[in-house]
């Protein structure tokens, strides 16, 4: 990321003016920009200077490589197939060698983390990838013909099963997620979406803020032990509230919201979450994993920005996907049925949704596997504009 970095800004110095300035004004390039730029300004006010600085850098070996790199790369649509290709079959590898070492534990739940181990951080990291990556699998093979096509749903086949064997539940329930968005994107009702969304969260934080209401939610700290050796034993315990991995988020969640409404407005500054978190948690949500050995953050990611960069950073977030699916409901209805833009639009904009999804259980924008594409998908929609309004180059 790095090398791509540098190679990136050194094509831009040398070859000036090889990037639309259009593109480069798109709203999506804005809001990345003041996103970027608000970091910078929490970073004067943050907990540990050292940990804000390096988030913003590393937050530019993200943007360069995946936002402009993509917009340098990608000329026309078989490029974008081409980049897909790549992924997916190094991916497919990666599967094969990890349904390889799980099948040899007989595939049973609490041995998946080590399996995927160290390909991936862990089995969420693992199972994201591959859910982001199907809807390029799928219509990869609708625009293919014959052993392409062929390969294409053997990738497809290979990626579900690592998927399902993986036995992560957001990642599963990401898949139907999709395709709940892709009739709404059809039926033109994003608007109404976000209307609702927006509606459901306020009511939500009105009610949990109200009176304390949030401490009726509090676990049994005895009853909240199930680590994990059964994948519908899970199941059971995620819906009684007994699911330690699930408690443990709300525990996070209640400091991280304690912490936005001590420092509302600059928050405790990028990449400040741990340990800073861990002064303003409740005890009566403490879990038996609550010590944290793995300094991990909020598994929510809105929550991870309102905490760390107050409510405008995770305000313009949210403007941000609101202004992506706006964007991708009017980009499908701008391209024909079963057409090579409507593919891309289609393969960029569900794996778009997918990670977005996991970022209400998870803070995966910096993770590497998966922050790469949810910039890469942003990056073609971009380019999907341009060649919608002025039609894709032929050389």
């Amino acid at each position: 990321m790095l090398v791509l970095t540098v190679c990136v800004l050194g094509t831009l110095v040398l070859q000036r003016g090889v990037l639309r300035s259009r593109e480069m004004l798109h709203p999506i390039i804005v809001l990345l920009a003041l996103l970027l730029l608000w970091s910078v300004v929490s970073s004067f006010f943050s907990v540990d200077s050292t940990k804000s600085i390096k988030y913003i850098l590393a937050k530019i070996w993200y943007l360069v490589p995946f936002i402009l790199g993509t917009l340098l790369l990608v000329r026309r649509t078989s490029e974008v197939w081409r980049v897909a290709a790549l992924y997916v079959v190094g991916t497919c590898i990666t599967v094969v060698i990890i349904v390889a070492r799980h099948a040899a534990t007989g595939f049973s739940f609490d041995t998946i983390n080590s399996a995927v181990q160290p390909i991936y951080r862990n089995h969420v990291t693992y199972a994201t990838v591959l859910a982001l990556l199907l809807p390029y699998t799928l219509y990869g093979a609708r625009r293919s013909k014959g052993m392409v096509r062929l390969a294409w749903h053997v990738a497809s086949g290979l990626l579900l099963f690592g998927l399902l064997t993986s036995f992560t539940r957001a990642s599963i329930l990401s898949l139907p997620v999709a395709g709940l968005f892709y009739w709404i994107v059809r039926l033109r009702q994003t608007r109404l979406l976000l209307v609702g969304v927006a509606v459901s969260v306020l009511a939500g934080a009105g009610y949990f803020l109200h009176e304390n209401n949030y401490m009726l939610y509090a676990p049994d700290f005895e009853k909240t032990v199930f680590n994990g050796e059964d994948f519908e034993k899970h199941l059971e315990a995620t819906y009684k509230l007994q699911d330690m991995s699930g408690m443990e988020r709300v525990y996070r969640w209640v400091a991280a919201s304690r912490m936005a409404a001590d420092k509302p407005i600059v928050g405790s500054g990028p990449s400040t979450f741990y340990p800073e978190y861990k002064r303003y948690t409740v005890r009566s949500f403490r879990t038996y994993v609550s010590g944290n050995p793995e300094k991990s953050t909020t598994h929510n990611y809105f929550l991870l920005l309102l905490a760390e960069q107050g409510f405008p950073g995770m305000l313009l977030f949210m403007v941000l996907l609101g202004s992506v699916i706006i964007i991708i409901e009017s980009l499908y209805h701008r391209t024909s049925p079963k057409t090579q833009l409507r593919y891309v639009v289609l393969a960029a904009s569900m794996s778009f949704i997918i990670i977005v999804f996991h970022l209400l259980l998870n803070e995966l924008v910096e993770v590497d596997k998966i922050g790469s594409f949810f910039f890469v998908n942003l990056a073609l929609l971009i380019r999907m504009s341009t060649w919608i309004r002025e039609g894709e180059p032929t050389t």
